[in-house]
């Protein structure tokens, strides 16, 4: 016979619908295709979407697929009220992952009040609670009368935001969007933007033996570097943001010359800025070449890829105040990391940042999250959407 202990045991350890959702789609590999050899059988979005697509039909939800690359399209369920649409709520994580370290992080693991997995944090988490909120809701007798929601697992969030871009380009209207990152189950309001920098110095070659000859451009980009990490890092820890702190520069890689007998001609580092609200790539480009400008140093400057701008939502509309005070948060928060927030905010759906685990695991090698933060996430969720209209 079991005491009220072991009974306590077991019930906590019943599989919640968040959990066997979560378990389900980390089983499903979702890997973003940039980061795969071409025909790597893990590579995708497609077997998540078709899931979620089956899982949230089955609840009575409306499903639809939006093209967005070949063989890549965004997921969208929508919960419509009975009568004309007033307001309308984005659910919006994503749903591709970086690859695996290894084959086993695609079998969900549980220790304790931990599930392993990849993407378990980051953002199938997200997926799982979202989705089964909405589920949830669709159950109720009770549902928003004015409020449509809809649920929209994005792809390429982890590479290029081709999801979030072609959805915020779509010109479907909202008047919130939750977007789905680990949060520890904060409201976030504001987060850093993402610049990637490309620095190119160039010399002459010369031989070895008669360096004098030569312009080393090695060299002039080790300058750089070290002004980029020293003088122009030590200006960036003046701006503060309340939120967010400071901005930060890191240089990331660096690759010059062919041989230790040839002085290099050419030299080409990579930079990652991460901006405060305020700042643009524009803005960095400018103040940096002054700073280079004022060292006597060259070198030309590009962006690496689409740079990400930083978001910070309106903390006087309604529904953000609703947001929080649902969540019984008494003030916002900022992250450091970038993600699809910034492009739906800045394509005109005002935005937040909301999701179980904790950025710490993301990309790991064990990546896990708390089944407790999962059902936590859920609640909050489910609470703030009954709250609606």
């Amino acid at each position: 016979m079991l005491d009220g202990c072991d009974v306590s045991r077991l019930q906590y350890r019943a599989m919640t619908q968040p959990e066997k959702l979560l378990r389900e789609l980390i089983a499903l590999p979702s890997v973003n295709p940039a980061f795969l050899p071409a025909g790597d059988s893990r590579a995708g979005e497609r077997r998540i979407a078709e899931f979620l697509a089956a899982t949230a039909g089955r609840a009575g939800l409306c499903v639809d697929f939006h093209k967005v690359l070949p063989g890549r399209s965004n997921f969208l369920a929508r919960l419509t009220p009975q009568g004309p649409t007033t307001y309308r709520i984005v659910l919006a994580p994503h749903m591709d992952t970086v690859p695996p370290v290894m084959d086993q992080q695609l079998v969900p693991i549980r220790e304790n009040d931990r599930l392993f997995g990849r993407g378990s944090c980051d953002t199938k988490g997200s997926l799982a609670a979202m989705l089964s909120a909405l589920m949830q809701l669709a159950r109720d007798k009770k549902r928003p009368k004015k409020t449509e929601i809809v649920f929209v697992g994005l792809v390429d969030e982890e590479n290029a935001q081709a999801g979030s871009r072609a959805f915020a380009a779509s010109g479907i209207k909202a008047d919130l969007a939750i977007v789905g990152e680990p949060t520890r189950n904060q409201i976030v309001t504001a987060h850093k933007g993402s610049l990637w920098l490309k620095f190119e110095t160039r010399g002459k070659a010369a031989h070895g033996a008669r360096p004098d000859l030569g312009v080393n451009a090695v060299h002039e980009m080790a300058r750089i570097v070290d002004l980029l990490q020293t003088d122009y890092a030590k200006m960036l820890r003046g701006r503060k943001h309340r939120l967010l702190g400071h901005p930060t520069i890191s240089v990331g890689s660096i690759n010059g010359g062919t041989q230790p007998n040839i002085v290099p001609a050419k030299c080409i580092a990579s930079a990652d800025r991460r901006l405060l609200p305020g700042e643009t790539h524009g803005s960095v480009f400018a103040e940096i070449q002054t700073l280079l400008r004022k060292r006597g140093l060259h070198a030309s400057i590009s962006c690496a890829k689409n740079p990400g701008l930083p978001m910070e939502a309106n903390l006087r509309l309604p529904l953000v105040q609703q947001l929080l005070k649902s969540a019984r948060q008494a003030k916002p928060a900022g992250v450091d990391y970038f993600c699809d927030a910034s492009v739906l905010a800045h394509g005109g759906i005002p935005s937040v940042v909301f999701g179980p685990g904790d950025i710490a695991q993301a990309h790991t090698s064990n990546e896990w999250i708390s089944i407790r933060s999962l059902d936590q996430a859920t609640g909050m969720l489910l609470k703030f959407l009954r709250s609606l209209a």
